[in-house]
């Protein structure tokens, strides 16, 4: 019999293999390396800093994506070191707010296929597509129709960018091996006709499929993954508002899954809030807030506050009347004809008003926008937050930053310095009258990624929205006093691994409580973990 194990020329074509310039004498002759290669041996720090030098090359976020993107297809290992040691410079250009720009032109930057294109004219066809997915060891599929992408709308096929940096993060934070990650684009059409007219346009040219017909091929697609990957975390990325609820409620309760823009965004926002609490000095249990915005995001995130005051003694219906939504048409109230289902539970006995009525009338301690519609926070909103709260607190969450309902600039200037700030995308420091403020950014890299590794390490059957609590409570306690002091409520990023890890661990204890773990509780969970923990070297 031959032997099959790659060679040569076929090593250095394959990411999960590839060391490049690393590979010792010894390996040279016996892998068929001899003469591939320049001569000299050099080590993954070297190869780091002759990437970084490259990337000073790159003149523009989208060149430095589009070079990285390049380097994950050649050398795996390379990449993550790279990304893991320098996580606060080049996040923002593996996902947001690069990736949105990434989106945009997917079609007119793709080199190389990474993932699975399932498409509406592969219905019947979907468990015989995942055999052709090379990997068999798949722990997290992260899966989107393209329909609302960020803020973006609707981008088709165009959207796989948001799977492929979505698992960039899974490893580099969490550590999930990179072979045991799927990204998944369900390519049902698209609406969006600039998309196509565009000849260059990589996704399917005609109107996209909705309802009963989605409905079936996300259905057909979930038993496929369980009968490939019975094991592998599903996670729902950027459906509309109506379709992301509906699918969570479909599967939430059959099949380890999660909506990230509703139940992550909602467990970075908690965290958020319970931290500014330590700055503001206002009892998390006596909190009104506000929320700009009232779809997925916006209701995942008061679903969630509710939970936890709940689980800070107070009761459900007194909960529900803390939390108030302001949509395009002003307050939502019980008056209010044709609601969505998802609003209803927030629609309030009280008159119709706007956002600057509400503000005056309900007193919000914090605002927290969730629009994708960007300067909603106008002067006027924020200098009447700093006039009804010693420390108002903003949270402006859209993405990408040119969405971002204010600046951190302007919230720090409009209240005159005492605002305490987060938003979606990264701001960099300000100075303001002699202070240095560091804003936070409420990323759901804090908490997705140990939600997943968590899951995953004790072989969750499904994830509990208590699970969601413990990793927003956890994240929450991880912020310094020296980071609340800088206003930053949220952890540096240089410490997300340690971060994740920690989520990990508090999301399988609440899997073991909760009888939803399959796996033997270890007598030492988090050292458990850590050894399942993706370190890339050579």
């Amino acid at each position: 019999m031959s032997d099959c194990k790659p060679r040569g020329a076929d090593i250095l074509r394959n990411p999960h293999l590839n060391k490049g310039s690393a590979f010792t004498e010894q390996e040279r002759d016996e892998l068929g390396l001899r003469g591939l290669l320049p001569p000299a041996i050099t080590n993954l720090e070297n190869q780091v800093e002759r990437t970084l030098k490259n990337l000073e090359t790159k003149r523009t976020d989208m060149g430095r994506y589009v070079y990285l993107q390049a380097l994950q297809d050649r050398n795996e290992n390379l990449f993550f070191r790279l990304l893991i040691d320098n996580i606060e410079e080049l996040m923002p250009v593996v996902y947001t707010p690069t990736v949105g720009q990434a989106c945009r032109q997917f079609s007119h930057i793709h080199r190389n296929s990474r993932g699975l294109f399932i498409s509406a004219n592969d219905r019947g066809k979907m468990r015989q597509i995942l055999d052709n997915w090379p990997e068999k060891d798949v722990k997290v599929i992260v899966i989107t129709d393209g329909e609302r992408i960020l803020g973006l709308g609707d981008l088709g096929a165009n959207g796989m960018g948001i799977p492929i940096g979505k698992l960039a993060l899974y490893t580099a934070c969490a550590g999930i091996e990179p072979h045991q990650c799927l990204p998944v684009m369900l390519d049902v059409g698209t609406n969006n006709e600039a998309l196509r007219d565009d000849p260059l346009y990589l996704g399917l040219q005609q109107p996209r499929l909705d309802g009963d017909q989605l409905t079936e091929l996300v259905d057909e697609f979930v038993h496929a993954v369980q009968d490939a990957y019975p094991t592998a975390l599903i996670q729902f990325e950027d459906f509309t508002t109506p379709n992301a609820f509906s699918l969570l409620s479909d599967y939430r309760d059959q099949v380890l899954c999660f909506n990230d823009d509703i139940q992550g965004t909602a467990a970075v926002a908690l965290a958020g809030v319970i931290a500014s609490t330590r700055i503001t000095g206002v009892d998390f249990a006596d909190l009104r807030i506000m929320f700009l915005g009232a779809g997925s995001a916006a209701t995942g995130i008061a679903d969630l506050i509710q939970m936890a005051l709940k689980d800070a003694g107070v009761e459900d219906e007194q909960a529900r009347k803390q939390l108030w939504l302001v949509d395009s048409q002003g307050l939502v109230v019980e008056s209010r004809e044709n609601l969505a289902k998802h609003k209803l539970g927030y629609a309030h006995d009280a008159p119709k008003m706007d956002l600057i009525s509400a503000i005056k009338e309900i007193k919000p301690h914090l605002l927290i926008g969730a629009t994708a519609t960007p300067n909603t926070f106008t002067e006027e909103v924020v200098r009447l937050m700093s006039e009804i709260n010693e420390r108002p607190v903003l949270f402006a969450l859209s993405n990408p930053t040119s969405k971002a309902e204010c600046t951190a600039e302007q919230a720090y200037e409009w209240s005159d310095g005492r605002a305490v700030f987060a938003s979606g995308s990264p701001f960099a420091p300000v100075e303001y009258q002699g202070k240095t403020f560091k804003p936070g950014q409420g990323n759901n890299a804090y908490v997705f990624p140990g939600i997943g590794l968590g899951a995953i390490a004790c072989e969750a059957r499904i994830i509990s929205e208590e699970m969601f609590l413990a990793a927003a409570n956890t994240l929450a306690h991880l912020v310094s006093e020296s980071q609340l002091e800088a206003g930053t409520l949220y952890p540096s990023l240089p410490e997300i691994r340690e971060v994740s890890l920690a989520i990990a661990v508090s999301v399988a204890e609440k899997a073991w409580e909760q009888g939803l773990a399959q796996k033997e509780k270890p007598a030492d969970v988090k050292k458990m973990i850590s050894e399942l923990m993706y370190d890339p070297r050579y």
